[in-house]
């Protein structure tokens, strides 16, 4: 591990996890620790690899010690679709019933932990049945009479979209992390609870709602230690603002290794925080292919928040400038190169000259707090 001010660098994933639980074990470690990272920095493998950390097996390899309740990718995946292909009607999401996730449910009325928390964004019912490991789905509709009264009809084995299955099994996932700070023995062993990207499929409102509910769920309680990790920038700083005594971090990955930056100092709205970090490189030349994945990703959101209808609007400045329509194209090739963050390429010298010069007249256009581009303003005082 090195360090630089406020910047921590890991070779490896592990020795991250070893960081992050030896920080929130210690007496001065906080109740929430908050992580932002964009995809494929490696959130999802660093909740892996904490998971790891707190097991112990025996000698026929069979765990024997937990101590983390998570919410990843890998725990969708516990949930998997019977759609019932011969007779395409009933249609069930199947559970895993080999993970600890699942241990002792049948007794605790799960429906009913479950139901509330799905309300507050779908329309549809389920029932569990513990037995076979299967929840079906089932939607009521009200249907208007002749007479003006209305009847129910009910639709049963539904099959719910992708994102209503997310929701459904983050509901899951959140009436089990109630369960495990409220104590309850089937979940006795949980000591820390890690959440990885839950909101892949809500909108920007429900994104909102999500986190609103999740912060009052982590600051009312008192047995667990949680980490969040997330590349959701309205997600994450509804988090930020709603529990603002949480530790921060922003975490990267560049040829060094993993570098976990403590964001006391570090802009909350995490694109001014990646705009800041492609500054910093491009002036150290230290320019890698995948930073114009980073730089479209930014301009799109400029784009967005400007009312324009493409990233290109605000690359070309009028219809015939020969040089916008350049960097867009620029632009559009090199994101979309598929370039690993693991195995970095630098850019050839051309391309890192292109790189700087639309970095630099996308930050002239659209001006930032200068404060937080100290170097800027000292170049343009020896100008």
């Amino acid at each position: 591990m090195a360090a630089e001010k406020n910047i921590q660098t890991f070779t490896k994933l592990e020795a991250l996890a070893d960081h992050l639980r030896d920080e929130i074990a210690s007496p001065h470690g906080k109740k929430v620790t908050l992580i932002f990272a964009h995809n494929g920095t490696g959130k999802t493998r660093l909740s892996m690899a904490f998971k790891e950390k707190g097991k112990a097996y025996d000698d026929e390899g069979q765990t024997t010690v937990r101590d983390t309740l998570y919410f990843n990718a890998f725990t969708e995946d516990l949930f998997s679709w019977d759609n019932d292909l011969e007779n395409d009607s009933d249609r069930i999401l199947r559970m895993n019933m080999d993970s600890a996730f699942f241990d002792g449910l049948a007794e605790l009325e799960m429906e009913n932990r479950i139901r509330p928390l799905l309300h507050r964004y779908c329309d549809f019912d389920f029932s569990i049945d513990y037995d076979s490991g299967t929840i079906s789905f089932f939607r009521d509709e009200r249907v208007p009479q002749e007479d003006g009264t209305y009847e129910t009809i009910r639709h049963d084995n539904i099959k719910i979209s992708r994102g209503e299955e997310n929701v459904f099994i983050w509901g899951f996932f959140l009436a089990i992390a109630q369960l495990a700070i409220d104590g309850q023995e089937a979940y006795e062993w949980v000591k820390y609870l890690y959440i990885d990207d839950p909101i892949s499929s809500l909108d920007e409102n429900n994104a909102i709602a999500v986190a609103a509910h999740l912060a009052k769920m982590l600051k009312e309680q008192d047995r667990l230690k949680a980490v969040v990790s997330s590349h959701h920038t309205l997600f994450f700083n509804v988090l930020c603002n709603e529990m603002k005594k949480a530790q921060r971090y922003f975490l990267d990955h560049d040829n060094a290794g993993y570098n976990l930056r403590d964001t006391v100092d570090t802009p909350r709205f995490y694109h001014v925080a990646m705009l800041k970090k492609l500054y910093e490189v491009a002036q150290s030349g230290k320019l890698y292919t995948y930073h114009f994945t980073i730089l479209r990703s930014i301009m799109e959101k400029t784009a967005t928040f400007h009312g324009f209808n493409h990233l290109g609007d605000i690359i070309k400045r009028d219809s015939d400038d020969e040089d916008g329509a350049l960097h867009f194209r620029y632009v559009q090739l090199l994101s979309h190169g598929g370039y690993s963050l693991f195995e970095p390429v630098e850019m050839i010298d051309d391309n890192k000259r292109i790189f700087r010069e639309i970095l630099n007249n996308f930050m002239n256009d659209y001006r930032f707090n200068p404060e937080l581009f100290p170097s800027v303003e000292a170049e343009e005082e020896t100008i």
